[in-house]
């Protein structure tokens, strides 16, 4: 009644106005719906390809362990599908639950530590004492490197015998609702995968060796299921790194698994980090299924600063719009480096006693400031330098076109000005070799990995490392930081998502 009222009084004008405001924000309301329904579509139908794809695995041309990847790979897919199209889904289109089997008791060998939840106040609104009538207990599985035990969770029931009003302290809000494992047992199990490289056939094994027989396939719906719900986590990295005027880029080869053919082609990770310098260590790792140059411009997209990196051709865009070339100084050493190993040439000695001069300089300024780094650089570097690039060109005057040595010699030429930038900014490093180092643990992985099982896995794993090697970076024990960041997350404010990341994370301490 109160808007007709308000109709009512509206001029032609002010009606005309209503009406546009009106049709917009419906024609808004609409266009999201329709999103959401062809993103549900999309989920739904790469959910039934998975599905279809794992009742056919036992047909892949795979050895026993290939398969087990694969087996545990489209679990997780399923189960981060899953957990995504419960967030997609309004409450009047989610599905009725689904009769699912009835969980077997854990081991009654397993110690038991018990947590207690009542409510802060036992006094009813009406004025009466209330008693303790009874109590509800869930039982979680734990884990400490090593142990595990069993938390049970037990609330109390309360009761006024005068108003019959019955509290309880809410259920405490957990990763994955109603599951069984705790935030320690989740750490566990994502740290042996990405940071061990054990992959959750390995770690099926472990458990049963501690006295637990986890299944496979039930590892994989966690590992799904953390994948998303970290995903915030990853994007509010991304962006952090982006707030840096200076990165790292590189990129190394994996290999990914094409369902339904049984073989695998080659994928990519690429890492984006922030310098040795920073105040702010990061890295963030993005999988994608090719090295195309689409990929790093993408990621860095609306990014103008100065990109530290080696010569790959898919970094060029980049340049042409607006970010600022930085060259690797150690690619150019690295090309003289292996000619004097393979070949012991005399020349390649001479280029590399210029660079390590350079890098002389640079071990004498790594714990200067960004400023005095710079005028050291001026004085003691720049002279270098130029020695350098006469050297370089009075040889090439002498070289053989197509020569190994007149290869690397025009590499270093024609780089010059971004392989030298770094003389005129102390803030720049002579090279790239700090993300080298953070792409490290992904080389040494793969053999344990063999292949990623899917790109929405190897986005998963991606977003996993970026974490912990992060929290690598900031001194922190990545079992200790996903821990408590999985108990955090839950409650924690979108708008405060910031404060879990690993360079201002700091973990909850309790009161002795």
């Amino acid at each position: 009644m109160q808007m007709h009222d308000q109709l009512a009084r509206m001029d032609a004008q002010q009606l005309r106005q209503f009406a546009t405001e009106l049709i917009e924000t419906l024609a808004s309301k609409d266009c999201e719906l329709r999103h959401k329904q062809l993103k549900i579509e999309q989920l739904t139908h790469e959910m039934a390809l998975l599905k279809r794809w794992k009742f056919a695995a036992r047909s892949e041309q795979l050895h026993g362990a290939q398969r087990s990847l694969l087996e545990e790979t489209i679990d997780a897919d399923l189960e981060a599908i899953a957990v995504e199209l419960a967030t997609l889904r309004s409450p009047q289109h989610t599905q009725l639950p689904q009769d699912k089997p009835k969980r077997s008791p854990l081991p009654a060998h397993l110690p038991r530590v018990e947590v207690r939840h009542e409510p802060e106040r036992t006094v009813c609104s009406c004025g009466c004492a209330m008693k303790r009538i009874g109590e509800d207990v869930s039982e979680k599985l734990d884990y400490t490197p090593g142990v595990f035990h069993v938390e049970r969770h037990i609330r109390g029931k309360w009761a006024c015998t005068k108003c019959q009003t019955l509290i309880q302290a809410p259920v405490p809000a957990q990763v994955i609702d109603k599951g069984l494992p705790t935030a320690g047992l989740l750490a566990q199990v994502l740290v042996a995968k990405y940071a061990d490289h054990q992959p959750l056939y390995r770690q099926e094994g472990i458990f049963v060796r501690a006295g637990v027989a986890i299944p496979r396939s039930t590892l994989a719906q966690w590992v799904g299921a953390c994948g998303v719900r970290l995903q915030p986590l990853v994007d509010a990295l991304r962006a952090m790194l982006l707030e840096r005027s200076v990165l790292h880029a590189d990129e190394t080869p994996v290999a990914m698994l094409t369902p339904g053919q049984g073989r695998t082609h080659r994928a990519y990770i690429w890492s984006y980090s922030s310098t040795q310098f920073d105040c702010v260590p990061g890295v963030v790792y993005d999988f994608a299924d090719s090295r195309a140059a689409t990929h790093p411009k993408e990621f860095l997209a609306g990014w103008a600063g100065k990109l530290v990196c080696d010569d790959y051709a898919g970094y060029k865009a980049l340049f042409a719009a607006g970010v600022t070339e930085v060259g690797c100084l150690a690619h150019a050493r690295r090309k003289f480096n292996d000619l004097w190993v393979n070949h012991q040439s005399a020349l390649a000695e001479e280029a590399l006693q210029l660079f390590g001069a350079l890098y002389d300089v640079e071990r004498q300024a790594r714990e200067l400031s960004a400023e005095q780094r710079q005028r050291i650089r001026q004085s003691h570097s720049r002279p270098i330098a130029d020695k350098l690039r006469e050297w370089l060109l009075l040889q090439r005057h002498k070289a053989t076109d197509g020569t190994a040595i007149a290869k690397a010699i025009d590499y270093s030429l024609g780089r010059w000005d971004a392989l030298t930038r770094f003389l005129d900014d102390g803030a720049l490093p002579i090279d790239n070799n700090w993300v080298e180092n953070r792409i490290r643990p992904i080389a040494l992985g793969r053999s344990n990995w063999l292949f990623a099982g899917s790109l929405r896995a190897g986005k998963r794993a991606a977003a996993v490392m970026s974490l912990i090697q992060s929290a690598r970076l900031n001194g922190h024990d990545p079992y200790r930081y996903l821990k408590d960041i999985l108990e955090r997350l839950p409650t924690q404010p979108a708008s405060r998502i910031g404060e879990l990341l690993p360079h201002s994370w700091m973990p909850v301490t309790t009161a002795s």
